[in-house]
């Protein structure tokens, strides 16, 4: 049995067992990613996909993902590759009103049987092969990447030694230790701050969103960061919390401690049905422009997606 270290759920792993997020497992007394190398989802995307508006736009990136993820978000565009075994029973529970607990669980996640093991040296050479068709490199996505990073780790330190580019799509909810693992070989990421209140993140999400500005105040000093945040009708919606949220990002410093805040891009996305959220309606497109225009008090640069 081991304690992982990637999130705040510090998971205390049994042997053979599986983390929370249904990808990280204890073998031999070490915590490893069960996940490692296996694929779920591989595809070359527009770089405005991810989305990133001001990362070599007009390219193209190989896109790949895995399996698992450490949050539990109601309205999941991916909950088939995302959402573990036992999320799902987290879910009924939840439903049921048995409230949310700290989960480890011993089964294996079905995943891993329909992923298909690529190595790093293999998705390098992907990557490579698609340059005549505007590849840039490798976008690290579709799940949470941050579960699996010595994957990332391993597979973007080949990427860069071929002259290509890494992004990181990702929720932000990982210590700034595995931050500092993937620095050197990251270009640029989105980070979803999915909100501003703790009620939201502990509550609806069952995330930390402590650990996530502290993901984001530290990945600025590293790379290309832009941000995204779904707005959801009665969770996050209010022009109090957005200029709460922006106000926070515009006092965001390098590495020199210089402001850079006002300059990072924010993607302010409309919120459609999904999941588990089915029940709610698509978020009002008037609420997200008039969200974007409380934005630009405090940010330059304020994007607004699925309007």
């Amino acid at each position: 049995m081991a304690v992982c270290n990637v999130c705040f759920r510090h998971c205390n792993i049994p042997e053979g067992g599986l983390g929370f997020c249904g990808a990280r497992t204890c073998r031999d007394g070490v915590v490893t990613a069960a996940n490692y190398g296996r694929i779920t989802s591989l595809a070359l995307d527009p770089i405005e996909k991810k989305p990133l508006a001001q990362f070599h736009p007009g390219s193209m990136i190989v896109s790949a993902g895995s399996y698992g993820c450490n949050l539990r978000c109601p309205f999941c565009q991916n909950y088939q590759i995302s959402w573990s075994d036992e999320a799902f029973s987290y879910a009924e529970e939840r439903h049921a009103g048995h409230g949310a607990g700290q989960h480890t669980p011993e089964g294996s996640n079905g995943m891993h049987r329909s992923a298909e093991y690529i190595s790093p040296e293999e998705l390098t050479a992907i990557a490579a092969s698609c340059r005549d068709r505007g590849n840039i490199g490798v976008a690290f996505t579709y799940n949470e990447p941050l579960i699996g990073y010595e994957y990332i780790r391993d597979t973007a330190r080949l990427v860069h030694g071929a002259g290509m580019v890494n992004v990181i799509v990702t929720n932000g909810t990982a210590s700034t230790g595995v931050l500092h693992e993937l620095a050197p070989y990251i270009d640029a990421m989105n980070i979803d701050l999915k909100g501003f209140t703790d009620r939201y993140y502990n509550g609806v999400l069952g995330g930390s969103r402590q650990m996530v500005m502290d993901f984001i105040a530290e990945a600025v000093k590293h790379c290309h960061v832009e941000l995204t945040t779904l707005i959801v009708p009665g969770e996050n919606d209010t022009e109090d919390e957005m200029r709460a949220m922006t106000e926070w990002i515009a006092g965001l410093t390098d590495a020199e401690g210089r402001s850079v805040g006002c300059k990072i891009p924010l993607h302010i996305s409309r919120f459609f049905p999904r999941f588990h959220m089915t029940d709610r309606r698509a978020t009002d497109v008037r609420q997200v422009y008039r969200l974007a225009e409380v934005a630009r008090e405090r940010l330059d640069s304020v994007y607004t997606g699925n309007c």
